[in-house]
C-alpha cells in the first residue's frame, strides 16, 4: 500500500524548513517530499500536479489557484564587496541612477520604473548575475533572501529602503481540499496541533471596568474567608 504523502514546491530563496520540522513531528507518517521548482514554473506546478501545493513569489500568474499572502521580503542592491554603496547600511533609488542594473531573465523583482541603467546583455540566470556583478559589470537587484543563497565573500548587499518589497505566498488549486493538505495549510498559518478551522473564538478580553469589579469581587471575597467566625472570645 503506498504511504500517504504531499509535495510542497518552493521557490530558491523561500524556506520551507520550519514548516517540514512541525510537519514531520506532527505526521510522521505522512512525508513531506520537497521539490524546488523555478519562480516562473511554481504556479504551472500546482496546476498540473506536480506539486500539491507551492511557496511562490508575487506577482504571478495564478489563475485556478487559490494564494495565501504569507510575508514581504525587502529588496536589496547586491554589490562588489569594495563598491561605494557598501559606505552606508542601506541606499535609497537616487543612490542607484548612475548604476548598470543587470537584469535576469529569471528576475523576480516587480519594478518597473526602477533607477539605473540597465546592462544590455539579460543573464540567463541570477545565479549568472551574480558571477557578473562578481566580475563588476553591474548590480543586481533581488529579494534579500536571494542576496543570502547566492552569497559570495567578495559580494555584499544593502537593502534599497524605498524600493517595491516582494511578495511570497503559498498556492495550491481551488476548491476542496485533501485532509493532508489543510492540515499543511494550518500549520503554515500557525494553528497548533490538535485545533481545527472551527474551534470556538479566543475569550473576549475583559474592559478595564469588568477588570476592576472582578478584582473587587475577590477582595471582598477574601475578606469573607479572612473573617470567617470560629471559636468566639470568652
Amino acid at each position: 500500500m503506498t504511504r500517504p504523502s504531499l509535495t510542497l514546491g518552493y521557490v530558491p530563496g523561500a524556506t520551507p524548513a520550519k514548516w517540514a520540522r512541525h510537519w514531520a513531528d506532527r505526521h510522521p507518517e505522512a512525508p513531506l517530499r520537497l521539490h524546488g521548482v523555478t519562480a516562473a514554473d511554481a504556479a504551472a506546478a500546482v496546476r498540473d500536479g506536480s506539486v500539491d501545493v507551492a511557496l511562490l513569489r508575487l506577482p504571478t500568474e495564478t489563475s485556478g489557484l487559490a494564494v495565501i499572502p504569507l510575508y514581504e521580503e525587502m529588496t536589496v542592491a547586491v554589490v562588489t564587496a569594495e563598491h561605494v554603496l557598501t559606505a552606508a547600511d542601506n541606499v535609497d533609488a537616487t543612490e542607484l541612477h548612475d548604476e548598470a542594473i543587470l537584469i535576469p531573465a529569471d528576475t523576480v523583482v516587480d519594478w518597473p520604473d526602477a533607477p539605473g541603467a540597465p546592462v544590455e546583455h539579460r543573464p540567463e540566470t541570477t545565479e549568472a548575475a551574480v558571477e557578473l556583478v562578481a566580475a563588476g559589470v553591474g548590480v543586481l537587484l533581488v529579494p534579500q533572501s536571494l542576496a543570502r543563497l547566492h552569497h559570495r565573500k567578495d559580494l555584499t548587499y544593502r537593502p534599497i529602503v524605498d524600493a517595491p518589497t516582494c511578495p511570497v505566498a503559498l498556492a495550491f488549486p481551488e476548491g476542496p481540499q485533501s485532509e493532508l493538505l489543510e492540515e499543511f495549510i494550518g500549520i503554515v498559518r500557525g494553528r497548533r496541533p490538535g485545533s481545527s478551522r472551527g474551534q470556538t473564538q479566543p475569550e473576549r478580553k475583559r474592559t478595564a471596568r469588568e477588570k476592576t469589579l472582578a478584582k473587587q469581587a475577590a477582595r471582598a471575597a477574601a475578606g469573607k474567608v479572612a473573617r470567617k467566625p470560629g471559636r468566639g472570645r470568652r
